[in-house]
């Protein structure tokens, strides 16, 4: 196990587990939370699943060379689900 991943913190450039993606997700809440400086934050939800959301929907269909039933399959989503979700997000 890395030195990044037993200090806690996010292990950039050695994700290679579930766990560590839940780190790296931690880590910038916490950051988030601590940059807030005691304002009320709000929508933290929305936030972080459209953080998330995207990023993966763009490496997905980069990894299926495009194929939405492919990234579909990949994601364990419906096609149609995933063909709303790259609308929404404009990527495509």
């Amino acid at each position: 196990m890395s030195q990044h991943i037993q200090a806690g913190k996010c292990p950039i450039g050695e994700i290679r587990r579930y766990e560590d993606i839940s780190l790296c997700i931690r880590d910038a809440l916490e950051q988030y939370f601590r940059d807030l400086n005691g304002e009320k934050p709000n929508a933290i939800y929305d936030m972080v699943i459209k953080s998330v959301e995207r990023p993966m929907l763009e490496i997905v269909l980069r990894q299926s060379q495009g194929n939405q039933t492919q990234a579909a399959e990949m994601l364990g989503i419906n096609r149609n689900t995933l063909h709303k979700k790259l609308t929404e997000f404009q990527l495509i």
